[in-house]
């Protein structure tokens, strides 16, 4: 049996692979300079508080990396890479309930895995396999890191994550970030931008599979110091009704839905 100091140690391993997706992955989030909020337990309403809510590591393609602006401005589009960007707001605005498996891995290639729900707009959650007893949730507004081994949770506005950009009512990048690379190939979409909003630190980028049909494959979020997180996405199923129950806030010690 492991002593108390070596499972004190591998919770804090947990929570610095997570702190910041993690996604979504869908999605494996970065927002290093948001305030974060601790919700008092008599209230719903999270307090504010000053933190990072997601600092996320990872690899992304390097000639992404190379290729982007070091300018938050963006970068000039041309006609063929406008239509790139339309077509992955058109599948996030088509997108109402997504679900499959992800695989998240850090910048120093530790690996966690899991399951994934999405439901638009604003809401998703993320159920890290055991060992892990973590949890990343969106009920639309908060979004909460859960940790189910002792029972915190540590809640930030979903408005100062970039998931704001893919899972809004209204999906417009070209309105709503600053779009810092496009690719696109025969097969494959892939999108860097930045919100342009000055509340939300971190920059995220999403690959798309374009055979047979567009669909997210992976993405990678960079926080404000330049930690990477890749999130990549797999089984994934867009035609189940996902329970709304499945995006409530766990709030420890008190009745109520778990989201279990």
């Amino acid at each position: 049996m492991r002593s108390d100091i070596s499972r004190s140690s591998d919770r804090r391993a947990e929570r610095t692979i997570v702190a910041g997706l993690a996604a979504v992955v869908l999605l494996v989030a970065a927002s290093a300079s948001a305030g974060a909020q601790q919700p008092p337990q008599a209230s719903d309403k999270p307090a504010a508080k000053k933190a990072s809510p997601v600092g996320t590591p990872a690899g992304w393609d390097p000639k992404v990396q190379k290729s982007q602006a070091p300018s938050v401005t963006g970068t000039t589009l041309d006609p063929a890479k406008v239509e790139a960007v339309q077509k992955v707001s058109a599948y996030f605005n088509a997108m109402l309930n997504l679900k499959g498996v992800f695989l998240q891995t850090t910048d120093d290639k530790k690996q966690s895995k899991g399951r994934f729900y999405v439901k638009r707009p604003g809401r998703f959650r993320f159920d890290y396999a055991a060992p892990s007893k973590l949890r990343i949730l969106s009920d639309g507004t908060y979004f909460s890191i859960e940790d189910h081994d002792i029972k915190t949770v540590d809640d930030y506005l979903l408005t100062s994550t970039p998931f704001r950009l893919l899972l809004s009512k209204n999906v417009d990048i070209l309105r709503d970030a600053h779009v810092l690379d496009v690719q696109e190939s025969p097969d494959l979409i892939i999108v860097s931008m930045k919100d342009k909003s000055p509340n939300t630190a971190g920059r995220i980028t999403v690959y798309l599979s374009k055979a047979p049909q567009l669909e997210l494959k992976e993405w990678v979020i960079v926080d404000a110091q330049g930690s990477k997180t890749r999130i990549e996405v797999a089984k994934l199923i867009t035609t189940e009704e996902l329970n709304p129950k499945l995006f409530v806030r766990s709030r420890f010690g008190l009745k109520g839905p778990q989201g279990d």
